[in-house]
């Protein structure tokens, strides 16, 4: 776990982030969805931005294998995405995991055979309340994973619809 004495500050939320943060709680209670726990709010977030995040990852990979120049094909294909329950500090969190036909995908975001993700809602939750916006973690993202830095870039995270 990182050392909160020693972080960096993050920038002050503006209003409109205020704003828009405290519309998702409210129209969270409205619908009689909870904050927390299987199906909650934060929980919501939390799929939304792991999904994106392996998604980009999974596309780096694919880039990264190349064409056979053979056949003119692709060397390493999409081959659909398996389910996975990770344990978060919001509840357990229901994640698609991408899968290349070659086998060889290995996400750094959420390991293999990983059930357990800590630190990561705290990292996210922290950015969120922050007021950065998911455009802005994506690009966090993207710093701690080089190697998906453009597809964190281009690839736009959405709050999830309740």
């Amino acid at each position: 776990m990182a050392d909160r004495k020693n972080a960096a500050p993050l920038p002050q939320p503006t209003a409109a982030e205020v704003e828009f943060a405290q519309q998702l709680v409210e129209r969270a209670k409205a619908d009689g969805v909870s904050l927390v726990g299987p199906g909650g709010l934060l929980a919501g977030i939390t799929r939304t931005v792991l999904g994106s995040a392996l998604d980009a990852e999974w596309d780096a990979h694919l880039d990264e294998a190349g064409v056979d120049e053979q056949s003119g094909r692709r060397a390493n294909v999409r081959n659909g995405h398996g389910a996975k329950t990770v344990q978060t500090e919001v509840g357990p969190v229901r994640i698609q995991v991408p899968r290349d036909r070659a086998g060889s995908f290995t996400p750094r975001i959420v390991p293999k055979h990983a059930r357990r993700l800590d630190g990561f809602n705290e990292a996210i939750l922290s950015l969120y309340a922050k007021g950065l916006t998911t455009g802005e973690i994506s690009a966090h993202l993207a710093d701690v994973i080089p190697s998906c830095s453009t597809s964190f870039s281009t690839r736009r995270v959405d709050t999830p619809s309740r």
